[in-house]
């Protein structure tokens, strides 16, 4: 379901609500001292652009299609032009892949409609 024409838009930030889910995600990862500065750092950090493919190769996950209630609830949005919310990534140098910290689900919806997308991310 490739739906290359369609125009994603993005807020200009991350919307607040993200910055407590990243913290319960990365608490899962990390201590919770270490996953309270992570996000610190992402609510800090200046927005990057990464292609939609870049994000999904780096963070080494697997891509929900749109059976998922939450990225068909994201295609909804993109279908709509309603705004989405920048995704929140943590570089994991041991590991050598990326954290999607919050916006997974945003990121393979987006990934749906056109995997050359550029995505506004927060990454530390």
């Amino acid at each position: 379901m490739k739906k290359n024409k369609q125009k994603i838009k993005w807020l200009s930030e991350p919307e607040n609500h993200n910055y407590p889910a990243a913290l319960s995600y990365l608490s899962l990862i990390y201590d919770e001292s270490i996953a309270a500065e992570l996000v610190r750092r992402l609510q800090k950090a200046t927005l990057s652009e990464f292609k939609a493919k870049d994000v999904f190769r780096a963070s080494k996950l697997s891509l929900l299609g749109i059976s998922n209630y939450h990225v068909r609830k994201n295609c909804s949005k993109i279908e709509k032009g309603k705004k989405m919310s920048p995704i929140l990534l943590v570089r994991d140098k041991v590991n050598g892949n990326v954290i999607i910290a919050d916006g997974y689900h945003r990121m393979c919806a987006v990934y749906t409609f056109n995997e050359d997308a550029i995505i506004p991310c927060k990454i530390i």
